[in-house]
Formats: C-alpha cells, structure tokens, sequence
C-alpha cells in the first residue's frame, strides 16, 4: 500500500517551483491559478526572492502548497496517473494537511491557497513577535521532552508542538519556556534543544485566536468529499467525514502534530510504500521512525521521472 504526503513549513527556498513552471506546462498552470486566487505574483517570490519575503509565513505556506500540488499536477497530467488510483491515504505536516486535502480533492486549488494564506496571517498575528519561540529538541524522545516542557513551563505555556520521530520533538510556548527549555535540555537526557527561527509559537495554546479565525474561514469554506482517506495530525488516525476533518483542522492550530505516530500508524494500516511530494523532509523522519518502508521523495522535476518508472 502506498501514502502520499506532503511537506511542511521550513521546506520553503527562493528558486522553489522555477524548474517545474520552465518544463511543465500543468505545473505553470497551478502557479499562475495561485497567483490569481490570491492577488499577488507569489511565483515570483518564490523565484527570485527576497528570502525574507518568501519566509513571512502568509507567503510560505501557500508556496509549500503550491510547489507540492505543481509537482502532483505533473504527475497526473504529463505523467498519466491519478492520484485517487495511486494513493491508499495521504497525509501532510501541519500546513501540508492542507496539501494532502486539495490533493484528494476535498479543497480546490484557489481555496487551498486562500486558506493558507489567512492561516499563516492568523498564526503571525495570534501572539505578538517576541513573545513565543519555538525549539527543536535534538536526540529527545516525546516522553523526555514532556518531562522537559513541564520542568521549563513555570506557569507559562510549553508544550511540545511536532513530534517528528523518534530523534526529534519541537516544543512551542512562551519565549522565556523556550529558553529555560534549551538551557536545560542536557539535564534531561537530551543531546541539544536549539532554537527554532520562526516567527510566532506554533501548534500550541497561543494560537487560539488563529484558531478561532480558521474556524470561521472553514465554515465558509469548508472541505468536501475525499477521493483518498487521510491521516490527520492531531489523531495520528484515519479520516474521511469532511465534517470531522474540519474540525481537526481547526483543532490542529493549538494542537501538536504527531507525526510519528502517524506513519507508525500508516504502516500498521498497511502501507510499506511512502512518496513526499514538493519537499524532502518527511521521507528523512519517516525513515528514522519506520523499518522495511520505501521511502521516495519528490521535491522537482528530475525525480518525477525516477517516480514514475516505479508507479
């Protein structure tokens, strides 16, 4: 069996997308309906830059997306498969849920794009900058970097925001938990904690005003159908009740995205077979977390080919 999944934010870089949109077609077609459904040359951003541009989460995440979904439209158009024919589950991290749900159809590209683009303003603007932080545990397992959050926290808030496999957890809170968490990392059996350059406190508690606006902008907006069941974020579980999934997207803003869990619970679905498309990351943590799976990812044009000789 075979999942599909789809990057999240931090695989973002200037010069994404530009070798797909000059060979292809379908992918120049999934940019330029981007650029329409949100107002702005955001292919040219993600072109040419300027980094810090690119990096303003409202442009990443529709970016991330739109990167992704020009690599699956190549495959599907030029390449001749389905993903629906492909594809057991499908699955994303984080903003890549959103990805993975207009892969299998149950968002259409532009409100896909829209809805990225209103959830990286509503993360930005949920806590002021300077007061949340984010850090990435190196050589933790999610039970150390509990114990590490609650230690740390001191009446503020730390929790852990990914748990990306078993080498690597990320916690979110508060920036003076943050910095206590880092500082005391070693104490807890923990090779490193390092701080994490982004621009607001993810996946935590923080972000309820986000979490709130999203609730308002998927009930006017709300998912459809799914032609491929996904595994959501917060429940490391399968779902296909588009009710139910958008209620786990809006849960998924404070909530911690566990996404080690869910390729374990992938595999013990039955899937042995993982392809990453748009990025490289998830194949990495897939791989530290799972034996005996094929991973394969997809980031660009030169490993579409490679991929379609093994579909």
């Amino acid at each position: 069996m075979r999942a599909f999944v789809f990057p999240g934010q931090g695989s973002q870089k200037v010069g994404m997308g530009a070798e797909l949109a000059d060979a292809s077609a379908a992918a120049r077609e999934v940019f330029q309906e981007v650029d329409e459904a949100l107002g702005q040359n955001l292919s040219r951003i993600m072109r040419e830059g300027p980094e810090e541009t690119l990096t303003l989460t409202e442009n990443a995440q529709p970016a991330i997306m739109a990167n992704a979904i020009a690599v699956l439209r190549v495959l599907e158009k030029e390449g001749g498969i389905s993903l629906a024919d492909k594809a057991d589950f499908v699955a994303g991290h984080s903003l890549g849920e959103y990805t993975a749900l207009c892969a299998a159809g149950a968002f259409s590209l532009a409100d896909t794009a829209r809805l990225l683009k209103l959830r990286g303003q509503a993360m930005q603007a949920a806590v002021p900058v300077g007061i949340g932080g984010m850090c990435a545990l190196l050589g933790a397992d999610l039970e150390k970097a509990q114990a590490l959050a609650a230690a740390a926290a001191e009446g503020e808030v730390c929790t852990v925001a990914n748990d990306n496999d078993p080498t690597q957890v990320v916690l979110s809170g508060h920036i003076g938990a943050i910095e206590r968490a880092i500082a005391q990392a070693k104490d807890f059996g923990i090779k490193r904690g390092m701080a994490l350059p982004v621009s607001a406190p993810f996946h935590c508690p923080l972000m309820q005003p986000a979490a709130d606006a999203m609730a308002e902008a998927l009930g006017q907006t709300p998912p459809g159908a799914l032609r491929v069941a996904l595994f959501a974020n917060v429940t490391a579980a399968v779902v296909t009740d588009p009710a139910e999934v958008k209620r786990l997207l809006v849960e998924q803003v404070t909530g911690r995205v566990r996404w080690r869990e869910s390729a374990i619970a992938m595999q013990a679905a039955g899937v042995d077979q993982f392809v990453e498309l748009g990025g490289k990351v998830l194949g990495s943590m897939i791989s530290r977390t799972l034996a005996d799976v094929s991973v394969t990812s997809v980031p660009g044009m030169a490993d579409i080919e490679a991929l379609l000789a093994e579909l």
